[in-house]
C-alpha cells in the first residue's frame, strides 16, 4: 500500500484493516470521518449543532457501559449516566447508591434482563428508574414516539409513590410520564396515554386501556418493569398479566424486582426473558429482614385482641405506627370505634373500599404527620416508603412468611431503626413461627403484663347501642374476619373451628354472635367427612384383623353356609355395580327404580308410627301459628291504631268515604270483649256477611239482565218505526212546496239551489245532491226523538204551514219546479 500524506490536522492516518463485510467497513469509515470532521471544525472554531454534540455525548456514554465495575462504584457519578439524570438525583438528595443499585444499574444499562431481589427498604425503585431514563435518553425519545417504558405495580399506592420519585429524578428530562391507575376518569386518560413515554400503572387499568383505547399501542416498547414481581406473578394477577404480555413486543428488556423474588421457570417463560441476570443482594445474609429491625410476637386469645390494640396505642402516643388487618371491613369498623374511643393521637384508615382520591389523601396525610396510627390492609404492605415509622403491629396473622416480611418492611428502612410486633392466637403460633424460621426471620416471644391491659368492651357496647350503623359494621367485621380465616390455604395455621366465636363477638361490642351461614355449612360437611373417615378406618382395622388371623392360621374352616354367604355377597356386589352403572348412564329418566328396590314387609308398623308422629308435629305447628296470630291481633287492638280516612263529596254535597271502603255489615247484638277477639263469634259473623254478599251479588246480576232486556226492546221499537216511515215515504206521489221543520213527509227548502249562481244543469244536480244529504241527516235526527214528540210536531206543522219564499218571480218558480220534477222522474 502507498503511504498517505498527513491529513489536515497534521497527523499521519493509520492503515485501516479491511474486512470482508462491506457494510461494517462503511460504518467504520463513516464514524471515523465524522470524528475527524468534528475535530477539524473545533480547531477552526466552528460551532456544531446541538443535536450533533448531544449525539456524540450519548455515544461516549454508551462506549463506557462495558467498563462498569460495580465494586468500584461509590457515587452515582461513577456510572456512565447522563448529566440530566445526575442533576435530578442530586436535587432529590440521592448521592450514594445502595447495594442493589450498585449491582443492577450497570447490567440494566447494558440491556440485560434482570431478576433483582433485596431486603425491604434497600432502594429497589431507583435501581429500575435510572435505567429507564437512560434507555429513553439514548434513543432521543420524544412524546411523538409513543410508549417507550412500562412500569407495573400491584397496588395504586405503590404506583403513585413510584410516579412521585420519577418526577423528582427525571425532572430535567423532556419525556412525558403518566400515572394510569383505577379510580380515575378513563376518558381523560385515554386522550393522553398515546402521547405518554413512561407509563406507571396497575395491571387491571392497563389491560382496560389495551382493550378500549384505540390509539394506545405498545409496539415500540423498549423496557418492561415489574415492581413487586412475586405479587404480580401470583395467581391473583395471572390472567391479567398473560393478556398484557401477549400485546407487548418480545424484543423488549425486562426487569423484575421484589423483596421475595421468584425463581419459577414457568413465570420466567411467561415473560419471555432472555438469559436473565439473577441479582440477590442478601442471598448469603444471615437474616432476610434488616438488622436494625427488632421483631417480637405475643400469644393472646381472640377476645383480647381489641383490648391489646387499644392498650398498645395508649402506651405509644408519641410514635408513628402502622396496624395491619386481614380484611377491609375490620379496618372500617375498628377505625370508627377507635375514633370514638379517642386514644390520644390521630387515627387514619387505608383500605381498598375507599375512593381513589380518599386513598391518596390518607397516604399524604400519614406522610406529613409525626405521630399517628394507620389502620390498613395489605395494600400498604408492599413497597410504600413512609418516613420514620417506629412500629409495625400485625393485628391479624399474615397469610405466609413473605407477607410478614413485606409488612415489617415498612419500618427500619435505609439503615434506620424500627420495631415490629405480631399478635398470634394459640392455634396459629406453632405453624407460623416454623414458617418464619424457614425464611430466616429472627423473632422473639414476649409476655404482656395483664395488669396494664385496658378493657374497652363496655364502651364499644355503648357505642353500638347508640348507633345502628355501627352495630351493622361490627356484624360485618365479625363475619368478614371469619371468612378470611376460613379461606386461608394453610390450614395448619388457620383453623376457623378452633376460634372462640361467641367471645370474639362480645369483644367487638355485640351481645350475640351473628349467624354465619358458610360456617354452619362447613361444619356439617366436616361432620360428614369425619364420620365417613371413621367408618373407613374401622373397616380397614377389621380387614387387618381378619388378615392377621388368617396369617396365624386361626381362621375358621369354610363350611357350606359360609360358601353360600360368600356367593350371595358376590351376587349382591354385582347387583350394586350394575345399579350404579345404570344410574351413571345418560338415560336416567328411563330407569324404573321400583324394579331395582327390594320390598320389605313392615312387621313392626314402623312406617305407620312415623306417619303418626309427622301428623302430630304438623298439628302442633298449626296450633302455634294460630296462637301467635291471635296474640298479634290482641296486641294491635291494645295499641288503638287509627287508620287514615279519605273523604270526597258528591253532586248533592253529601260526604262519601273512599278509604277505607265502607262495608254494610250486619251489626252484632253482643259487643266483643275488650280483652281480645272471639274466634267463634267472628266465624259466625263472617258466615252472615257471606250470605249478605251473595244476595247483593244476585241483585246486581238481575239489574244488569233487566237493563239488557230494556235496551233490546228499545232497539226493536226503533227498527219497527223506521220500517213504517219508509213505507209512508214510498206512498207519497206529490211534493208539497210548503214544508215544516222536523217533519218526515215534507220537503226542506234549504236544499234548493241558488238560481242566480246556476249556469248549467250539472251544477243544479250537484246542489240538489247536497240538499238530499242534508235532508237525510235531518230525518235521522228526527228518528232519534221519541214517537209521541214526532207526531205532535207533525200535527203542529199541518195546522200552521209556512209559505216558502224563494226570492224569484212566479214564472221562474214554476220553471224551477218543472225542472226538478223532470229530474226526479
Amino acid at each position: 500500500m502507498e503511504k498517505k500524506g498527513p491529513d489536515s490536522c497534521g497527523k499521519k492516518p493509520k492503515p485501516a484493516k479491511m474486512e470482508d463485510d462491506p457494510v461494517k467497513n462503511f460504518e467504520k469509515w463513516k464514524k471515523k470521518y465524522s470524528k475527524t470532521k468534528a475535530r477539524v471544525k473545533r480547531k477552526r472554531g466552528e460551532k456544531q449543532p446541538e443535536w450533533q454534540t448531544e449525539r456524540e455525548y450519548i455515544d461516549r456514554l454508551v462506549s463506557g457501559y462495558g467498563d462498569i465495575n460495580s465494586k468500584e462504584v461509590v457515587k452515582f457519578s461513577d456510572f456512565p449516566i447522563s448529566k440530566k439524570t445526575l442533576l435530578g438525583l442530586q436535587k432529590a438528595q440521592y448521592r450514594q447508591p445502595t447495594e442493589i443499585q450498585r449491582q443492577t444499574i450497570g447490567l440494566a444499562l447494558q440491556g440485560k434482563d434482570i431478576l433483582g431481589a433485596a431486603k425491604t427498604g434497600s432502594g429497589k425503585t431507583l435501581a429500575f428508574l435510572i435505567p429507564v431514563l437512560e434507555c429513553l435518553y439514548r434513543q432521543q425519545w420524544t412524546s411523538m414516539d409513543g410508549l417507550g417504558a412500562l412500569i407495573i405495580s400491584p397496588t395504586r399506592e405503590l404506583a403513585y409513590q413510584t410516579f412521585e420519585v420519577l418526577r423528582k429524578v427525571g425532572k430535567n428530562h423532556e419525556f412525558s410520564a403518566g400515572l394510569v391507575i383505577g379510580g380515575k376518569d378513563l376518558k381523560s386518560e385515554s386522550e393522553r396515554i398515546p402521547r405518554t413515554n413512561i407509563v406507571i400503572c396497575t395491571p387491571g387499568r392497563l389491560l382496560q386501556h389495551m382493550d378500549e383505547t384505540a390509539a394506545f399501542h405498545a409496539s415500540d416498547l423498549h423496557m418492561l418493569v415489574l415492581d413487586e414481581a412475586d405479587r404480580i406473578l401470583d395467581m391473583g394477577f395471572a390472567d391479567t398479566l398473560n393478556a398484557i404480555v401477549e400485546n407487548l413486543p418480545k424484543t423488549r428488556q425486562t426487569l423484575l424486582f421484589s423483596a421475595t423474588q421468584t425463581k419459577s421457570v414457568k413465570d420466567l417463560a411467561r415473560l419471555s426473558l432472555k438469559d436473565p441476570e439473577y441479582v440477590w443482594v442478601h442471598e448469603k445474609a444471615k437474616f432476610s429482614t434488616p438488622a436494625t429491625l427488632e421483631q417480637s410476637y405475643v400469644v393472646c386469645e381472640l377476645q383480647q385482641k381489641v383490648n391489646m390494640l387499644y392498650s398498645f396505642i395508649r402506651s405509644h402516643l408519641k410514635k408513628k405506627t402502622i396496624v395491619f388487618f386481614a380484611c377491609c371491613k375490620e379496618v372500617q369498623y375498628l377505625f370508627r370505634a377507635f375514633c370514638r374511643l379517642r386514644p390520644g393521637l390521630p387515627v387514619l384508615a387505608l383500605h381498598g373500599k375507599q375512593q381513589q382520591m380518599k386513598r391518596v389523601e390518607v397516604y399524604n396525610d400519614f406522610l406529613r404527620k409525626q405521630n399517628a396510627v394507620l389502620f390498613s390492609t395489605d395494600i400498604a404492605a408492599r413497597g410504600l416508603d413512609f418516613p420514620a415509622v417506629n412500629w409495625v403491629l400485625q393485628f391479624d396473622c399474615p397469610e405466609d412468611a413473605d407477607t410478614y416480611i413485606h409488612r415489617v418492611g415498612r419500618t427500619a428502612r435505609y439503615k434506620e431503626g424500627g420495631e415490629a410486633l405480631l399478635l398470634l392466637l394459640p392455634s396459629e403460633e406453632k405453624g407460623m413461627i416454623r414458617q418464619l424460621q424457614e425464611k430466616k426471620v429472627p423473632i422473639n416471644k414476649i409476655q404482656v403484663n395483664s395488669d396494664k391491659l385496658q378493657n374497652v368492651q363496655q364502651k364499644l357496647e355503648a357505642f353500638l347501642a347508640q348507633e345502628k350503623e355501627q352495630k351493622e359494621r361490627a356484624q360485618r367485621c365479625f363475619v368478614s374476619y371469619l371468612r378470611s380465616v376460613y379461606l386461608m390455604k394453610n390450614k395448619e395455621v388457620f383453623d376457623v373451628f378452633k376460634l372462640q366465636i361467641q367471645e370474639y363477638a362480645v369483644s367487638l361490642g355485640l351481645a350475640l354472635a351473628p349467624r354465619v351461614r358458610f360456617l354452619s355449612k362447613a361444619q356439617a360437611q366436616r361432620a360428614e367427612s369425619h364420620s365417613l373417615r371413621e367408618e373407613e378406618q374401622s373397616e380397614e382395622e377389621e380387614e387387618l384383623k381378619s388378615f392377621k388371623a388368617q396369617l396365624k392360621g386361626n381362621a375358621p374352616q369354610k363350611d357350606a353356609q359360609s360358601a353360600e354367604s360368600e356367593d350371595s355377597e358376590e351376587k349382591r356386589h354385582q347387583f350394586k355395580t350394575q345399579l350404579q352403572c345404570a344410574l351413571d348412564s345418560e338415560n336416567d329418566d328411563l330407569i324404573d327404580l321400583d324394579l331395582l328396590t327390594v320390598k320389605r314387609k313392615d312387621v313392626f308398623n314402623l312406617t305407620r308410627d312415623q306417619e303418626i308422629t309427622k301428623k302430630l308435629a304438623k298439628d302442633s305447628k298449626k296450633k302455634t301459628i294460630k296462637d301467635t296470630k291471635l296474640k298479634e291481633a290482641k296486641r294491635i287492638l291494645k295499641r288503638n291504631f287509627r287508620v287514615n280516612t279519605k273523604v270526597s263529596f258528591n253532586d248533592e254535597g253529601e260526604a262519601v268515604q273512599l278509604w277505607p271502603p265502607v262495608q254494610r255489615l250486619i251489626a252484632d247484638e253482643e259487643e266483643e270483649e275488650l280483652n281480645g277477639i272471639s274466634v267463634e263469634k267472628n266465624r259466625e259473623k263472617l258466615k252472615r256477611e257471606d250470605v249478605f254478599d251473595k244476595q247483593e251479588y244476585r241483585r246486581k246480576v238481575h239489574e244488569k239482565h233487566r237493563e239488557q232486556r230494556l235496551k233490546a226492546k228499545a232497539a226493536r221499537r226503533e227498527a219497527k218505526g223506521r220500517m213504517q216511515h219508509e213505507q209512508s215515504s214510498d206512498e207519497e206521489d206529490e211534493v208539497v212546496a210548503y214544508l215544516a221543520n222536523h217533519s218526515e213527509d215534507e220537503f226542506d227548502p234549504s236544499t234548493l239551489p241558488d238560481p242566480d249562481k246556476l249556469s248549467s244543469p250539472e251544477k243544479v244536480d250537484k246542489q240538489m245532491g247536497s240538499g238530499k244529504r242534508k235532508q237525510t241527516s235531518n230525518d235521522e235526527e228526527e228518528e232519534k226523538l221519541p214517537v209521541g214528540k214526532r207526531k205532535k210536531s207533525k200535527q203542529q206543522n199541518d195546522e200552521e204551514p209556512t209559505p216558502l219564499d224563494t226570492g224569484l218571480s212566479l214564472a221562474e218558480d214554476e220553471e224551477l219546479v218543472l225542472q226538478l220534477l223532470g229530474g226526479r222522474s
